[in-house]
């Protein structure tokens, strides 16, 4: 019997950048070919450990001979910044790769590098506080994070066999396809029939633009609707990424306080052009908006001719009480432009959300996203609307109830047996706001938690002053483990009595 015998791996392939050879220029071939080589070599896109081209190969690709081919890898052999291993190849010699390189001949000695700061334009606000993330936050052991999810939660199997059926027929033709501007029409047939409804919103498909995101609709809607004459109300303490996509655009952003029955608005709207908030979860205390002053705000806005802008990110999780309805869901609200995310619970990464507003505004907003991205991927959003469709989707959101739910309460309980101070339980949301005493430094504070594998977010960057509230902080649970949450909480509770603001029994 004959044995297979294995045939020797062949080694990966280096690719070359593009290199231009000239028969005009004065230079010799050979020599230009040595000049291109030992550029990419110092500028490091040809990559260590793998061969070079054959002479055959670049001779064939470049359109020269391999004499002169030949004759540049020589000259780069006698530079020493190449080396030849036998029945291997040419490779670059990596013992060489420190030393600076030359001079390119033809190079003008009055040459000076271009001063990028006279062509990036500054924007308004460019110096306010911005949220800031641990990017490492998983190498902690106790990560109060908000805005992220625990990855063992994500249904992976589900949303595999979604993307994988969409890459077959009927579906494949809109999964790879050019839209231009369009949507996924099945999405937003499934936007319509089995998400929205569940927050009391009837739209048609005229009403939907698919987003990158609850983030890009915002600033979609920033491009349009405003500019230096716009005046923009805003929450505050409230979502400071707003606060600065707005103000990017020139409008002036007017802030407005925030109590236990959520912002407290103005005593008129005249001279307001939009107004930005959070009734559902109010971010980042997560205070709902009272339906009083929901019906208060509906009538004046649409005296004013005031445009809402109403942000439910997070109305899927509320563990007390019952579910409020969304601005948009409302008599008189159609003047409420409506952002949404489908990806808030399943993963923040995954960048999918939606806008439901009037179709003369949509069709702007279209035009917009089409001028900066065309439109959303098709794989992703065909797999979206399977997965909503299959019933995946609402199954998903049931379960990361539950098991939020069950975080929610350990929290709770462990911030009200650990804390000192009294803290507000929110209703829902996934995050929990905590004031301090006066004193209390947040920013210190969070540096010395990470010391203690600790992760919090400080709380004074939600304020349009944040000097002026350096107490607070929050609290994120979405992505920590239940197990860790009370261990956590003591070890927070012990920095906190090592910095002399708690006092341990």
């Amino acid at each position: 019997m004959a044995i297979d015998q294995e045939k020797p791996e062949l080694p990966e392939q280096q690719v070359l950048a593009p290199i231009s050879i000239s028969s005009e220029s004065p230079e010799p071939l050979y020599r230009q070919l040595r000049l291109a080589l030992e550029h990419q070599i110092h500028a490091g896109t040809i990559v260590q450990g793998l061969p070079l081209p054959s002479s055959r190969e670049l001779s064939r690709e470049l359109g020269l001979s391999r004499n002169t081919v030949n004759a540049a890898l020589q000259e780069l052999l006698a530079s020493g910044l190449i080396e030849s291993h036998a029945r291997r190849g040419y490779f670059v010699n990596s013992q060489l790769l420190g030393r600076q390189p030359p001079a390119q001949e033809g190079t003008s000695r009055n040459y000076r590098p271009l001063d990028l700061r006279r062509h990036i334009k500054s924007w308004v606000a460019a110096d306010s506080p911005e949220i800031t993330k641990i990017s490492n936050w998983r190498d902690y052991p106790y990560p109060f994070v908000a805005g992220q999810v625990e990855e063992s939660d994500f249904p992976r199997l589900a949303w595999a066999r979604a993307l994988r059926d969409s890459l077959d027929p009927p579906h494949l033709h809109f999964a790879l396809r050019d839209s231009v501007d369009e949507d996924d029409p099945y999405l937003v047939e499934m936007l319509c029939q089995r998400v929205l409804p569940a927050r009391g919103i009837i739209a048609a498909p005229e009403n939907i633009l698919i987003t990158a995101g609850s983030q890009q609709g915002l600033d979609l809607l920033a491009q349009t609707i405003m500019n230096d004459e716009t005046t923009v109300a805003v929450e505050d303490p409230g979502y400071v990424d707003a606060r600065h996509t707005f103000a990017r655009t020139g409008a002036s952003v007017l802030a407005l306080p925030v109590d236990a029955q959520g912002v407290v608005p103005p005593d008129s709207f005249n001279g307001i052009d939009a107004f930005y908030l959070t009734p559902s979860h109010h971010s980042p205390t997560n205070v709902t908006l009272s339906a009083s002053r929901r019906r208060s705000i509906l009538d004046a806005t649409a005296s004013s001719g005031t445009i809402i802008i109403e942000d439910d990110y997070d109305s899927e999780f509320r563990y007390r009480g019952k579910p409020t309805p969304a601005l948009k869901a409302l008599t008189n609200s159609a003047h409420v432009v409506y952002l949404g995310s489908f990806t808030k619970f399943l993963a923040p990464g995954l960048r999918m959300g939606y806008v439901v507003a009037d179709p003369q505004l949509v069709e702007v907003l279209r035009s917009q996203r089409r001028y900066r991205i065309r439109h959303i991927a098709g794989h992703p959003q065909r797999a979206m609307a399977l997965m909503i469709d299959s019933g995946q989707y609402q199954r998903t959101i049931s379960r990361r109830r539950t098991q939020l739910q069950r975080k929610w309460s350990k929290l709770t309980e462990s911030l009200d047996a650990h804390l000192s101070w009294k803290v507000n339980a929110p209703p829902g949301g996934v995050t929990v706001w905590i004031k301090g005493p006066a004193q209390l430094d947040c920013r210190l504070l969070m540096q010395r938690c990470l010391r203690q594998g600790v992760v919090i977010e400080r709380g004074d960057v939600f304020f349009s002053n944040s000097s002026a509230h350096r107490n607070y902080f929050r609290l994120g649970f979405a992505a920590i483990n239940v197990n860790a949450i009370d261990p956590g909480v003591r070890r927070l509770a012990t920095v906190l009595n090592d910095m002399g603001y708690l006092e341990l029994d």
